[in-house]
């Protein structure tokens, strides 16, 4: 089984989803299930269908939280020694050949990735296309609307 890449907040946050639905879900759609069957005939019974629909749901999402962190390589960006390349975790200053604007974004894990944080996937173009590159290197990123070129401003692994 392959590694998946995360940082330490990212193994944290998918280790607390893990424990509210375990903890508070699972038992909170038992019960429902539960108060579903006391109400008599299940083969019409809405609420019943909904709770073990829902079950499902957090079962299966329980199973997936498993796997992934079970094959999850954890890497502290703090602790890296990639001199001034860009890495998994590293948090990278760009600013766009084309019309000057600067962006701050850290590399993560699929997990993890939100554009509005400044979290960008590992296996999204620009992060592909960054990747070994050192401050000052030009980056070209194949976006929709044709190859864009970002400068490699500053790299800092926090």
């Amino acid at each position: 089984m392959s590694k998946i890449p995360l940082t330490v907040l990212g193994a944290e946050l998918l280790r607390n989803e893990l424990h509210h639905l375990k903890t508070v879900e699972r038992p909170s759609v038992i019960n429902a299930i539960a108060e579903a069957r006391a109400q008599g005939d299940l083969s019409e019974n809405a609420e019943y269908e909904a709770a073990k629909e829902r079950q499902g749901f957090i079962e299966g999402r329980i199973l997936e939280l498993e796997a992934k962190l079970g094959s999850a390589q954890v890497i502290d960006p703090r602790t890296i020694n990639a001199d001034g390349r860009c890495v998994f975790g590293a948090t990278v200053k760009l600013e766009d050949m084309d019309n000057g604007d600067v962006v701050v974004y850290q590399i993560v894990g699929d997990d993890e990735a939100d554009i509005k944080q400044c979290k960008i996937s590992i296996s999204s173009p620009i992060a592909r296309a960054l990747i070994g590159k050192y401050s000052g290197d030009i980056a070209e990123v194949q976006a929709p609307s044709g190859v864009r070129e970002y400068e490699v401003v500053d790299v800092q692994y926090l």
